[in-house]
């Protein structure tokens, strides 16, 4: 009797560890949902979240006369895209949403774009919407400040980078500007392809 006891709890201790390192899961996960959406893209075309489905996304908040931070920023989330490029990792999408709507068309967005060397099969700027919808946007899902205020041409926002997975939840977020753990951001997107 007492074999069988050891050996059965033998298989419940190795189901257990097995399982667990099976897991795709993100230490401290937010799981903050994305509501739906559908924007416009640089090349005019519409896009949003049912054209994420099934994919793991990071995002960002830019705008193309933004006077500092959002070329850095840019210039980071281009270089992780030649990095997961370069480490044969795919089906990762990239999304920048336009911070100032009003001022950047399509047209504009892709001007600003193609600076940076963009993949566009895999990353799109967006736009399309009001300014009231980006900064509700932003607070409700992303959990951050999107302010373009009176009579100014520059757009308050901050500087992270978002991981969302397969069903459109925010897992975590990193700074997009000066220290990038790149290596982390591949790390986890990984994770969550397993």
């Amino acid at each position: 009797m007492f074999k069988k006891a050891s050996a059965f709890a033998i298989v419940i201790i190795l189901s257990i560890i097995l399982s667990a390192c099976g897991q795709n899961e993100i230490e401290n996960a937010k799981n903050w949902p994305v509501k739906d959406f559908t924007y416009t893209d640089q090349d005019g075309k519409s896009f949003g979240l049912s054209d994420l489905k099934g994919k793991v996304w990071v995002s960002d908040f830019v705008f193309t006369s933004c006077a500092d931070v959002c070329l850095p920023m840019t210039a980071n989330m281009a270089k992780l895209q030649k990095m997961l490029k370069d480490e044969g990792i795919k089906d990762v999408e990239l999304v920048s949403f336009s911070v100032d709507p009003t001022v950047d068309t399509p047209d504009r967005l892709k001007l600003f774009a193609d600076n940076f060397d963009v993949d566009y099969s895999s990353w799109h700027f967006l736009t399309g919407y009001t300014q009231e919808e980006i900064e509700q946007k932003a607070l409700k899902d992303f959990k951050a400040v999107v302010k373009k205020p009176e009579n100014e041409d520059q757009v308050i926002h901050g500087i992270d980078f978002y991981l969302m997975d397969q069903k459109g939840n925010i897992v975590k977020y990193y700074d997009g500007l000066e220290e990038i753990p790149y290596k982390e951001i591949i790390k986890d997107i990984k994770t969550l392809q397993k």
